[in-house]
């Protein structure tokens, strides 16, 4: 039997694989090698299981003739991934009238008949598939259950209950094996991440009762907290039950180690207690993993029935690798690929406790992750006055634009109706790590009565309690449980750890001197992108920039720029002494100017009030700004070129910072980037004022300093001409948000409305402003890099677009050659780590070649 590769006795020496037998199994051969006390095993294949689903039986009479005749057994699924689920286990196997009797006398009636309608409720429910209603009408605990379940089987199978223990054994393998390949389970696994062809293996074991004289029962055991990864005999134990009684709801189960609390197992039964510990540290050493112990006591005496990795949230993920390469159980290097790079957004910010229960009235797309609780609000001022009174406020908009930034900053989350992963709401959540839901269309927005209806029809107004989980996407009413953000000292080395293996640059997108230092805790090396347009939106400095706007001349826009001038040095210079020693990279203006226009006739007024103009001026002004496709209009460079006022004293005000930050510490080196560039010419043209503002400023300061001065890449011409585009500059930053939208010829902002289904459909495998499209936009990447590269060897390659803090996206950059990604500041942690991760991965494939 122990040489038949699809039947297969688990010792030490058996040919058993988790690709071929399943993860229990594997396990349950590792405990036996401990020499821990395992019950007697036979691990079934996948090919073997699925040759039972086809109907083709393996010789049951061995598999039973492997086990003692006066004992009862159990099967137990074992996929490869236990993520993967699969069919409940099946206790008690081969219960029979003769063997009900023999129990009778060694564990009493009581034990016996509670085994007999165990083994009877999961036969006749799981198995011969009987209306589990008929059996729910009979009370277990009452006298003469048995007889009546025993009646109940009959009169619904229209059969007596079978009593040949080959019989039970082979039809609970046949149905296991056929749950597992049914549709509504393969379906379920692919959900999970399984591929569709996923094997399943069984293992049969001999059952160890839980029930009868002395202490007897069942529970499990961990040695540390799952949510916390802190160290702690964590688990249940349940008198007189089997499996996993002790962790169902409503059980009497009591703790494991002695607690203030209540009763416990080291009461009950010290030497067990000292065993089970004995046998999990065992275990975490052996096994090189924190595991979670499934073990029976019979009569005092213990008996591991399983073993499996301890179920963990990311914060303890994170604390347990690292406390296992402390102790040296594990290397650095594999504490590091042991966390999820995802899964540090759990850490970075405060999230729903697991453990809470969730009162869900809404979804959408989990655009920042984090959560948080707030009154909700509509406006952007209500957003402020809430912040003022010290309220927590939840700002709900159909969209985001540029004037809500201030809102967006005075509220503890947003939820948006419209956008995507790219939209303003979620790029600007995602930058000041806060909680965004966008793309929320299952719920019903009323902006004129400041309502949310949900879909069951509840009715949300101004004031009410909303949670935003914008890590899970979910929409919650009321207030749950929380869970603090832990930046502890776990965390802070495992990230020194990874910091040690990559080897590609993680810089930030940052706009303000808030971001910026955000970044800087994060340990960034720079900021990748800087966009400048953000710091005009302040009600100062915003009327400055109305004022520009309806500016005649060019010497009268410049005149009013030079009002703006101080307000960006002073920025810049922040800027600057935050991230010391590191490169920053500036953007220069950007947006359409029609963005700082009000589009109401109460904005208007009020505009023409304060500039002193008519007001038929403001709005005859508006009109002529207005475009059909503005994001594909007057913006970024073409601003730049044909009102080139704003350059001009935005790279003063570069210039002018770069000195003056240089006075107390480490020279500074800008690098100031044009956006939207799709033209050699355009690149000539603002490069040739960029160099003559700055020969201007040492001229009038005395001073010398040096700046970098690139292009974003994020028009597909630039792309393709990046060869005489990269002749002119230092470096080339793709901004792969833009590049993605205008690659697809979909609008970022609006894809929202029917990304889900096309993802669904299989049009596109996923999200292209979530996940970077290689095939498409990686394409133009490629060729961007390569063009680059081979017109300026010397030319720095870059990724600024949120893509940017994707492992996959780390991925392709390192593959291509490019020397670093930046993306949001609470991602830079995610980013770190995945780079980690990827230069491990590349160093291990290496060494297995070398071999």
């Amino acid at each position: 039997m122990q040489n038949n590769p699809d039947t297969t006795l688990v010792t030490p020496d058996a040919p058993i694989k988790i690709q071929t037998h399943g993860g229990r199994a594997k396990c349950l051969q590792r405990l036996v090698r401990l020499d821990l006390p395992v019950p007697r095993t036979l691990a079934l294949s996948f090919s073997a299981v699925h040759r039972i689903a086809q109907g083709h039986l393996p010789d049951i009479d061995r598999i039973v003739g492997v086990f003692d005749a006066n004992l009862l057994l159990c099967v137990r699924p074992s996929s490869e991934d236990p993520d993967w689920g699969g069919p409940g286990a099946i206790l008690n196997i081969g219960m029979n009238a003769t063997r009900h009797a023999a129990l009778c006398k060694r564990l009493g009636k009581p034990a016996a008949d509670a085994l007999y309608v165990r083994f009877m409720q999961a036969y006749a429910a799981n198995v011969a598939r009987l209306d589990p209603d008929v059996f729910d009408e009979v009370d277990p605990n009452q006298e003469g259950a048995l007889e009546k379940f025993h009646d109940a089987y009959e009169q619904e199978a229209d059969e007596p209950f079978p009593q040949d223990p080959g019989q039970q054994l082979a039809a609970v393998l046949k149905s296991m094996a056929r749950a597992w390949e049914g549709t509504s389970a393969r379906l379920l696994r692919q959900a999970k991440g399984a591929p569709a062809d996923a094997g399943l293996g069984l293992v049969v074991q001999e059952m160890i009762p839980g029930l009868g004289q002395g202490e007897c029962g069942s529970g499990v055991l961990q040695l540390i907290d799952p949510v916390t990864g802190a160290p702690q005999v964590t688990g249940r134990y349940l008198s007189q039950s089997q499996g996993r009684d002790a962790l169902g709801a409503g059980r009497q189960s009591i703790y494991l180690q002695k607690d203030p609390r209540g009763p416990s197992l080291e009461d009950l039964a010290p030497a067990a207690f000292a065993a089970l510990q004995e046998d999990a540290a065992l275990m975490r050493v052996r096994l090189r993993e924190e595991m979670q112990v499934e073990f029976v006591i019979e009569n005092g005496r213990v008996h591991i029935l399983d073993g499996v990795r301890v179920p963990r949230s990311s914060r303890a993920a994170v604390r347990i690798a690292v406390q296992l390469a402390l102790d040296g159980i594990i290397t650095r290097q594999e504490a590091v690929m042991r966390v999820e790079p995802r899964a540090l957004n759990e850490l970075l910010h405060r999230q729903v406790d697991p453990r809470a229960t969730r009162d869900v009235i809404g979804t959408g797309i989990a655009a920042s992750p984090g959560a948080a609780t707030g009154r909700a609000v509509f406006t952007g001022a209500e957003a402020q006055a809430s912040a003022a009174r010290r309220e927590p406020c939840v700002l709900i908009r159909r969209e985001t634009v540029p004037e809500d930034v201030r809102g967006m900053h005075a509220a503890a989350a947003v939820l948006t109706e419209k956008g995507g992963m790219t939209s303003h709401a979620a790029v600007i959540g995602r930058g000041l790590g806060l909680p965004c839901i966008v793309g929320a269309s299952g719920v019903r927005f009323n902006m004129s009565r400041e309502q949310l209806v949900t879909p069951d029809g509840r009715v949300f107004r101004t004031g009410d309690i909303i949670t935003i989980d914008g890590t899970s996407g979910q929409i919650l009413a009321g207030e749950p449980e929380m869970l603090e953000p832990a930046l502890d000292e776990a965390f802070q080395t495992l990230m020194s750890w990874a910091d040690e293996a990559r080897d590609i640059g993680i810089r930030a997108n940052a706009d303000t001197p808030e971001d910026a230092q955000t970044a800087r805790n994060f340990d960034a090396q720079g900021i990748g992108l800087c966009r400048t347009e953000h710091m005009f939106f302040e009600p100062a400095r915003l009327l400055v920039m109305r004022e520009m706007i309806f500016a005649e001349t060019s010497a009268d826009r410049a005149s009013v720029l030079e009002r703006l001038l101080p307000m960006q040095r002073a920025d810049f210079i922040q800027l600057f002494r935050i991230m010391e020693g590191q490169p920053v990279c500036i953007r220069l203006f950007d947006p359409p100017l029609h963005e700082f226009l009000p589009t109401t006739r109460t904005g208007q007024r009020d505009l023409a009030e304060a500039l002193d103009i008519p007001l038929s001026d403001v709005v005859r002004r508006a009109e002529e700004m207005s475009e059909y496709n503005p994001m594909l209009g007057m913006r970024g460079v073409r601003l730049g070129v044909t009102v080139p006022e704003i350059y001009d004293m935005q790279a003063r005000a570069i210039f002018e910072a770069t000195i003056e930050a240089s006075r107390e510490g480490a020279p500074v080196e800008p690098e100031i980037m044009i956006p939207l560039v799709s033209a050699r010419r355009e690149v000539e043209l603002v490069k040739s004022r960029i160099d003559a503002v700055a020969a201007a400023v040492r001229a009038e300061k005395g001073r010398d300093f040096v700046y970098q001065l690139g292009v974003m890449v994020e028009t597909p011409r630039a792309a393709l001409r990046a060869g005489e585009i990269a002749q002119h500059v230092s470096f080339l930053s793709f901004g792969t948000n833009d590049l993605t939208q205008m690659t697809y010829g979909l609008s970022r902002d609006d894809a929202g409305r029917f990304m889900s289904a096309y993802v669904q459909k299989g049009v596109f495998p996923e999200d292209p402003f979530h996940v970077l499209d290689i095939d498409g936009v990686g394409e133009l990447l490629k060729l961007g890099a390569e063009r680059g590269r081979a017109a300026h060897p010397g030319v720095t390659l870059g990724i600024c677009g949120e893509h940017g803090g994707n492992p996959e996206s780390i991925s392709f950059c390192r593959e291509a050659g490019f020397d670093y990604v930046s993306c949001s500041p609470f991602r830079v942690p995610v980013a770190r780590l995945a780079a980690a991760q990827l230069a491990i991965s590349h160093q291990i494939g290496q060494k297995t070649v070398a071999k």
